[in-house]
């Protein structure tokens, strides 16, 4: 009985391997090596990128820039034979930045390196001088009783970790998101705040942030790390800490940008669809080359390659989302308009984490697509990628919208974000922070991921 028992098992887990394996054929894995070996050699990734951030340059949502990479996007994605290229509006509440400086009044003079948050209001145009009041945390100046700050600037201090995955920006964009509303409320007159950085260098971060309705807005900046220490330092030593800061910003109302979109056509099942994308704005200090110059240019190449060996089942669409940076506003545009087919995405991946290599894979998958999810793995794996196998991957900040809307097939490349923070949303976002060895690694990542979910015999789905 024990080993009839065994037969069964051993039979059935052989049944299974062979079902698995009916996934590809021989030829179809030959395919993909052929495109992964392509994309690994390929320069393509890096021209797309050199183009954008030298030709367009910092692509804030709304300015000129904007409007010439929307440009920039759909030409190159015709000229690298995407069988449909079109636009899709999505508006956003406009910004700009004119004018940031700063300095110690007190107790002696010197400057300070910061810059306005998104969203910031102006200071008066002459600007504002006040003391200031240092908080470690968020959570302390929520603390802080009540008209504790009047007439006062608060200062959060809150240090941001270092680590592969980057999970110390979510603790540490509390307070860029919501400290100008928190000090606000107990009567401060401007905010500042230290960058959400991992970097000693001396540049500010900017990044959104929010007010509230029936809090009075004040102007909300970012300090450099090495600034906010030097705050840190005189206050904790007992001294009086007065500063100056002027900037000068201005809300444009509500602006215009577009979502740019590409597509190769499957062969059998055309209207079913794998995503891939990034977004297409930037901050406006440096070129958005790591933010996310990579992921639009990567992107479109990984499909590029795809499209240069042959055209799968099932389509490939590279989706260059507008006004990301500004509130994800492209995305929302996009998985609003399409809220109604949304089941015709069998995979969805976003590159926005800089260009660093692809380390890890991970799916958000049901369970009868893990088969399919393990032999991507297994063709990943020759790039030096891992599985991770507890089918939890959030994915990317465009795919937010598509998450909260239905069940839906989310992956993540999981990109080495070490040294991410170091540069994100900084006037150090430039080229030449750019491997071009390491993003040809996450081109061919992509294309693997893209052409697999999209030829797979199964059709992936969500949990």
């Amino acid at each position: 009985m024990k080993f009839r028992s065994l037969l069964v098992a051993v039979l059935t887990m052989s049944l299974s391997s062979a079902l698995q394996a009916q996934e590809f054929s021989e030829q179809q894995l030959a395919q993909v090596k052929q495109v992964r070996e392509a994309a690994s050699q390929s320069n393509l990734s890096w021209q797309l990128l050199t183009s954008l951030t030298t030709e367009v340059g910092p692509r804030l949502p709304g300015t000129e820039n904007d409007k010439k990479a929307v440009a920039w996007a759909k030409k190159h994605l015709e000229q690298l034979g995407f069988d449909k290229v079109w636009v899709e509006e999505a508006t956003f509440p406009e910004w700009r930045r004119y004018h940031e400086s700063a300095k110690i009044l007190l107790p002696s003079e010197q400057p300070l390196h910061l810059t306005a948050l998104g969203n910031s209001i102006s200071t008066p145009t002459e600007g504002l001088s006040a003391e200031v009041i240092l908080f470690e945390t968020l959570d302390e100046l929520i603390a802080a009783p009540a008209g504790s700050l009047n007439g006062k600037i608060a200062f959060i201090n809150y240090r941001m970790n270092r680590d592969i995955d980057g999970n110390g920006y979510g603790p540490a964009v509390r307070a860029r998101n919501s400290g100008a509303v928190e000090a606000a409320k107990k009567g401060a007159i401007a905010y500042m705040m230290r960058s959400v950085s991992t970097s000693h260098h001396r540049f500010a971060h900017t990044g959104g942030s929010h007010y509230k309705t029936g809090v009075t807005k004040i102007p909300a900046t970012a300090v450099a790390n090495p600034d906010a220490d030097q705050l840190a330092r005189l206050i904790n030593a007992g001294h009086d800490v007065k500063v100056s800061l002027n900037i000068q910003t201005e809300d444009l109302g509500q602006g215009t940008s577009y979502n740019v979109i590409g597509e190769f056509t499957g062969t059998e099942f055309p209207a079913q669809y794998v995503l891939i994308g990034g977004h297409l704005d930037s901050w406006d200090l440096g070129t958005g080359a790591l933010d996310d110059g990579a992921g639009v240019a990567l992107t479109m190449a990984a499909a590029k390659h795809i499209a240069d060996v042959k055209r799968p089942k099932r389509s490939i669409r590279v989706v260059l989302f507008a006004a990301e940076e500004l509130g994800l506003w492209g995305a929302k545009a996009y998985f609003k308009k399409h809220k109604a087919d949304l089941d015709n995405i069998v995979a969805a991946a976003e590159s926005d984490f800089g260009a660093d290599v692809v380390y890890a894979f991970e799916s958000n998958v049901n369970a009868a697509s893990l088969p399919v999810v393990r032999e991507i793995a297994a063709q990943l794996a020759p790039l030096g990628v891992k599985y991770i196998g507890k089918n939890s991957a959030h994915g990317g900040p465009d795919l937010i919208p598509l998450k909260n809307s239905t069940s839906a097939p989310i992956f993540a490349l999981h990109q080495d974000g070490t040294d991410y923070f170091d540069y994100h949303h900084t006037a150090d976002d430039t080229l030449d922070k750019v491997d071009p060895a390491k993003l040809k690694q996450n081109t061919a990542a992509y294309a693997v991921f893209a052409l697999m979910a999209a030829d797979a015999k199964t059709k992936m789905a969500g949990k």
